[in-house]
């Protein structure tokens, strides 16, 4: 057995991650990718061990770029490089002055943040990181000695479940991920032909934009450019499908013969150059430039480089990636104009069947869909996304597509969803007669993508925003924000409406129960916590089913009363009480029946499922300990004529020991 490891001084022992523990769990998933060749291959070892005098960074900003190891994350590792661009941006995500190795203070962990749902999300990671023989065996640096980056994948995996979870993804979503900002992606070639030849009918559909470096040009030094293949190019057969790479600059040089040639300056995440062409090596293109300047662009590449000309990086590549900048205070600047869009705001929402899923404008059932405000205070630059919570995937269907076609993957993901905007006059509004016009702006059709993007210079006065899904009843959880360079708002148009959990196939009986979340008392959070059993709980009882059917027979709803800026991560778990035991106490040793988890940032989070007869607990929590608030519960339970339990004193029990567990310390 290994020796307890212990910090640099000799005092306590090194922290070993107990969520995300060094063994197979947290390697694989479903062991549907290649990497599950590995198993019982790895080994976790920390840097000290790996090398002499490790450090999170190199001296030589090129030793410090990513180099993609065995797992298919090359996606995430192009993302990577605006952290190197933008020091701001890397202090947060690695918040700097931690203890490293060969400080007293280091004690084997460190705290990244990640940018998810709408909040940056703290990820603490041990730092042993997973390794054949000694060797990293996924990402690393291009220094030996340097470790932030595969740090920063161990904690990317951490947040998705685990490496393999890692294979296959967008660069867009790692960009946003790790700056909270804004992604597009735009296409090369035939300009998006292949997305027309899709199902989707919505009438004001428009092709993805195009490329246009010269657009980019006021922005280049901040922003991320990442190029992508969907097929083996032709001057890059070793690429195969579906890889990415970074564009780390471009620039126009003139010619001998008098012209100007555009060249890019790509960096391959596998760190070698698998590329032929003319500005490869001493290839036919250098000999039309100054000789001086071909030595100076030729000496720029570092391991994993090279140049090629804009018209090969056209016909080569698919599509590209554009990161936003962001400055030091937080703030976006437009891709499209360079404006600072010094003013934002979000609002998070959810499609939910039977009540706000309407599904698209050539739907029956579209004006259901969420609704919300924007003013607009005077005219200005205005950026609007939607973005949706990932889905969780289906083990087989995922097995079978990750390793095919990436479309296909990420409609195991993501609904396909878009964005339409109208310009109102707010005291005029008349919902049917607004959607009958045309929107004035609108996204791409609907686009099986996590974020999709409106853009447009708007004058003063409110428009109406409805997000969708294309199919009604697809159901998700989204965030919209908006950002401007002007002053503008959000806010959600309140429509009359059920109460969540929606209840209309049959009798129900609900019952509504206020309680708090107290600092030092019983705010216990999440089953990860010792504490969790301080939470406040709430008995309830089912009763016999005569009918005997499996359907849904308890619903329940959640609702933090806090401002959408400043939500809880919330959810909730339901305890079986056995017979005998105390109305007060709940086994802490018995798993739960059922459970609403993740937690999730938002107002409301709900469940339905079906449970036999007997008597049962909601333990409703926060995700962190010591997180204050007030929430409302609404339990609806089926009626069965033969038997109906008393509401009223139903009620009463329940205020009663949530008085109690509110009190208790």
């Amino acid at each position: 057995m290994k020796e307890e490891e212990r910090s640099e001084c000799g005092g306590e022992p090194l922290f070993e991650d107990p969520d995300f523990p060094s063994d197979d769990s947290s390697l694989f998933s479903d062991s549907s990718t290649p990497i599950a060749r590995l198993q019982g291959d790895i080994t976790w070892q920390r840097p000290q061990e790996i090398c002499q005098s490790p450090a999170l960074f190199s001296d030589n900003i090129n030793l410090g770029h990513a180099k993609q190891g065995l797992l298919g994350d090359c996606w995430f590792l192009c993302a990577c490089t605006i952290l190197l661009k933008n020091k701001h941006l890397m202090n947060k995500v690695l918040p700097p002055d931690q203890p490293q190795w060969g400080d007293c203070k280091y004690r084997g962990s460190f705290q990244l943040r990640l940018w998810q749902h709408g909040h940056w999300t703290e990820v603490t990671i041990d730092d042993r990181l997973p390794c054949i023989n000694s060797t990293l065996c996924f990402s690393r640096c291009h220094a030996p000695t340097a470790f932030w980056v595969p740090l920063l994948e161990k904690a990317y995996a951490k947040l998705h479940g685990s490496y393999e979870r890692l294979w296959a993804g967008q660069v867009s979503e790692a960009l946003v991920d790790l700056t909270g900002g804004l992604a597009e992606c735009w296409s090369l070639g035939d300009g998006g032909a292949e997305e027309e030849q899709g199902t989707e009918q919505d009438s004001d559909r428009v092709r993805r934009r195009r490329l246009d470096l010269n657009l980019l040009d006021p922005v280049k030094d901040g922003c991320a450019l990442s190029c992508s293949t969907h097929s083996s190019p032709g001057g890059a057969s070793e690429l195969g499908q579906y890889h990415a790479l970074t564009v780390m600059e471009w620039l126009d040089v003139s010619t001998v013969s008098g012209g100007q040639v555009r060249l890019l300056r790509i960096r391959n995440p596998w760190g070698r150059c698998c590329w032929g062409g003319a500005w490869i090596g001493s290839g036919a293109g250098w000999s039309s430039v100054d000789p001086a300047c071909a030595m100076d662009l030729q000496g720029r590449t570092a391991g994993g480089e090279f140049w090629l000309d804009e018209t090969e990086f056209l016909s080569q590549f698919d599509d590209v990636t554009v990161g936003y900048p962001i400055n030091e205070e937080g703030h976006l600047k437009s891709i499209y104009t360079g404006n600072l869009l010094t003013h934002s705001h979000q609002l998070v929402g959810r499609w939910v069947k039977g009540h706000s899923a309407g599904g698209c404008r050539n739907s029956s059932n579209y004006s259901s869909n969420p609704k919300f405000w924007l003013k607009v205070c005077e005219r200005g630059e205005v950026l609007v996304s939607l973005l949706q919570h990932r889905k969780r995937r289906h083990t087989e269907q995922y097995a079978q597509t990750t390793l095919g076609d990436s479309k296909n993957t990420k409609h195991q993901h993501y609904q396909a969803i878009a964005l339409h905007m109208w310009k109102v006059e707010k005291k005029r509004f008349n919902l049917g007669r607004t959607l009958n016009k045309p929107p004035c702006a609108s996204t791409h059709c609907h686009a099986y993508e996590r974020e999709v993007i409106l853009h447009g210079q708007l004058e003063p006065g409110y428009y109406l925003l409805i997000p969708s899904t294309f199919l009604p009843g697809a159901e998700a959880r989204f965030l919209i924000r908006g950002f401007s360079s002007s002053a503008m708002s959000l806010s959600a148009l309140k429509t009359p409406g059920p109460s969540l959990p929606l209840v209309t196939d049959g009798e129900w009986e609900s019952s509504y129960f206020q309680g708090m979340w107290v600092v030092g008392m019983n705010a216990g959070g999440s089953r990860n916590f010792l504490s969790h059993w301080q939470n406040p709980w709430f008995p309830f009882t089912v009763c016999d089913d005569p009918a005997g059917t499996s359907e849904a027979n308890v619903r329940i709803t959640l609702h933090q009363s806090r401002p959408d800026t400043d939500l809880h991560p919330i959810g909730f778990h339901i305890y079986k009480v056995p017979e005998g035991v105390s109305e007060l106490t709940l086994p802490r040793d018995e798993d739960p029946v059922a459970s609403c988890v993740p937690h999730c940032y938002t107002q409301d989070v709900s469940l339905a499922c079906c449970l036999p007869p007997g008597a049962y607990a909601i333990v409703p929590s926060t995700y962190q300990p010591d997180c204050p608030g007030s929430f409302t519960l609404n339990l609806a339970r089926k009626i069965h004529r033969r038997v109906v339990k008393s509401q009223e004193r139903l009620g009463r029990a329940i205020q009663e020991v949530s008085h109690i567990s509110v009190m208790r310390s």
